[in-house]
C-alpha cells in the first residue's frame, strides 16, 4: 500500500484552501500528466499552458485530487492561487519533519550530480529525500518540499538561478543546516552587469536560509571563494573548505582516472583516505571532498559516506560512458551532453587529454549559451585546450562554436554544422573501432541529439547496422 504524504484536510489546512468532494489521502505530488502516478495529488499551476485545462486527464489516470484555483470536477483543495498555495505546502511539510536535518546544494558547475551524490550517502543513514532531476527553481523547490515525507531524517535539495534574487527565496523556503556552492563561473553572466562577481554574490544567497549556526561549505580553489567566505560569515556560518590546499577540511591530494573509475588521496579533517569512485572526471575529484563535508554536516557516518562515493554512478548526460559497437571494434562514447559552461567544459577536455586510449580521441562540442557578449571569445579559448589535451578531432556545431571552429588548426578540424542535428551525421561517418568520442554543450543547443545519433550506432542494439 502506498505511503500516505497528504490527506485533503491537511492539504486544506496547510494551504488556507477549502477541500471539495469526496476527502482523499494522496501518495505523492504531480504537477506533470505524462509524469503523474496513480495517489498522486495534481497541482494546476500556470504556465505556457494552464494547468487547470489537464485536471480532468490526471482524474481519469489516476490522480486523487486536484490543487486548483477555478472550478474543477472531481476531489479537490480550492484556493486563490496555486502557486503560492505549493510554497505553503512546502512550508507546512518542512515544520511537520521539524527534526530532519537538511542540506541545499548550489553553484555553476556539478549541482545536480553533488546533489544525487550527497542523497546517496543520506540514504544509506536513515529515511532521506531529495530533488528529482534538476528540480531546483522557483517550482522545483517548493514541489521537492511538500514531496517530503513526515518521517523524513535528512534531505537535500537543489538551488539554482538565473538572475539575482531568486536563490534567495528559495533557500528561506528550506532553511537548510548546511549548504554547499560546488564553483563560480561564467554561467548566466549575461543576466549579471557585474559579470561573475554578481554571479558570485547571487550564490552567496543560498547562506541566507541557514539555520543558525548552520555549515557553509566552500571551494577553497574558486576564485571567488573570498567573496563567498565574507558573505557567509556575515550570517554567522561555520565555514567548511575542500580544495587542493593544506589548510582545507577536505583536501584533494591525488586523483587517478581510469577505464570508467578513479582512485582518489585526501586528507579529511586530518585524516588519511584513499577510495575509488566511479567517475573520470577530474572535477570529481573537488566534488567527492564537497560531499563529504556535506555529509559529516548531516551527520553521516564516513564509512557510508565513502561507500555511497563508490558506488554512485555518473548520472546521465553528465559524463555517462557507453560502449557501442560498430563493424569491427568498439568505440567509448562519453556523455556530457546536459550542460555546458567554461568551466566544465575546460574540466571535460583536460579529462579526456589525460586518458589512456587505444585509437583517436575526438569531440563533438554544440554552443554554451548565456554567456553574454563575451560569448564568443569563451568559445574560441576552447582551441588551446583542445591542442593542450591532444584532442585529434573536434566537431562543432552552433554560431557561437563557430568562433572556436575558425580558432582550431586545421589538422584539428573534424566537421562543423549550424545545428547539432546537422552534425550529428558527420561525427557518426567519422567515428572508429578504439575511438574515445566526448559529446558535451548546453541543453538548449541539442547536445544531446548527437550523443543518441551516436548511441544509435550500436550493431548490437538492433536499431542500426
Amino acid at each position: 500500500m502506498a505511503e500516505q504524504l497528504w490527506t485533503s484536510q491537511e492539504i486544506a489546512d496547510a494551504t488556507g484552501g477549502k477541500a471539495v468532494g469526496k476527502p482523499f489521502m494522496a501518495s505523492g505530488i504531480s504537477i506533470d500528466t505524462r509524469s503523474l502516478e496513480r495517489g498522486d495529488l495534481f497541482v494546476a499551476l500556470g504556465g505556457v499552458r494552464d494547468g487547470h485545462e489537464f485536471v480532468e486527464q490526471a482524474l481519469a489516470i489516476g490522480a486523487v485530487g486536484a490543487l486548483a484555483s477555478s472550478q474543477v470536477f472531481g476531489s479537490a483543495v480550492m484556493v486563490d492561487d496555486v502557486l503560492p498555495a505549493l510554497e505553503r505546502l512546502g512550508l507546512a511539510a518542512r515544520e511537520r519533519a521539524a527534526s530532519a536535518r537538511r542540506g541545499a546544494v548550489t553553484g555553476s558547475v556539478g549541482k545536480t550530480s553533488v546533489t544525487q551524490a550527497i542523497m546517496a550517502g543520506l540514504r544509506r543513514a536513515g529515511r532521506a529525500h531529495s530533488s528529482v532531476k534538476s528540480y531546483n527553481n522557483h517550482i522545483g523547490v517548493p514541489l521537492t518540499l511538500a514531496r517530503m515525507p513526515r518521517d523524513t531524517e535528512r534531505a537535500v535539495f537543489e538551488i539554482g538561478m538565473n538572475h539575482a534574487d531568486e536563490i534567495r527565496p528559495l533557500t528561506t523556503m528550506v532553511r537548510p543546516h548546511a549548504v554547499v556552492v560546488t564553483t563560480v563561473g561564467p554561467v548566466h553572466v549575461e543576466n549579471f552587469p557585474e559579470g561573475e562577481i554578481g554571479v558570485a554574490k547571487a550564490k552567496a544567497e543560498i547562506f541566507e536560509g541557514l539555520v543558525s549556526g548552520g555549515i557553509a561549505v566552500l571551494n577553497a580553489d574558486d576564485h571567488w571563494f573570498g567573496v563567498l567566505e565574507a558573505e557567509a560569515q556575515k550570517v554567522g556560518a561555520q565555514v567548511r573548505t575542500f580544495g587542493r590546499a593544506e589548510s582545507c577540511d577536505a583536501r584533494l591530494i591525488d586523483f587517478q582516472g581510469r577505464d570508467g573509475q578513479a582512485v582518489l588521496k585526501a586528507r579529511f579533517q586530518g585524516k588519511g583516505l584513499e577510495f575509488p569512485i566511479l567517475q573520470t572526471g577530474f572535477h570529481w575529484g573537488l566534488n567527492a571532498m564537497a560531499v563529504l563535508l556535506m555529509l559529516e554536516a548531516l551527520d553521516v557516518d564516513l564509512d557510508d559516506s565513502l561507500a555511497a562515493l563508490g558506488g554512485f554512478q555518473p548520472l546521465e548526460g553528465r559524463g555517462a560512458e557507453k560502449t557501442v559497437g560498430l563493424r569491427g571494434g568498439d568505440f567509448t562514447l562519453i556523455d556530457e551532453s546536459y550542460n555546458a559552461n567554461p568551466v566544465s567544459m575546460a574540466s571535460a577536455i583536460a579529462t579526456l587529454g589525460a586518458r589512456a586510449t587505444v585509437g583517436r580521441k575526438l569531440v563533438a562540442l554544440t554552443d554554451m549559451l548565456e554567456l553574454g557578449p563575451q560569448g564568443a571569445s569563451y568559445h574560441a579559448a576552447l582551441a588551446q585546450f583542445l591542442v593542450e589535451a591532444r584532442v585529434d578531432l573536434v566537431f562543432a556545431a552552433g554560431p557561437l562554436m563557430k568562433s572556436l571552429w575558425e580558432a582550431l588548426p586545421s589538422t584539428r578540424r573534424g566537421g562543423y554544422a549550424e545545428l547539432a542535428a546537422d552534425l550529428a551525421p558527420m561525427v557518426a561517418q567519422a567515428v572508429e573501432p578504439g575511438d574515445v568520442v566526448m559529446v558535451k554543450g548546453s541543453n538548449g543547443s541539442k547536445a544531446g541529439l548527437i550523443a543518441q545519433a551516436l548511441a544509435l550506432l550500436d550493431v548490437r542494439s538492433g536499431e542500426a547496422g
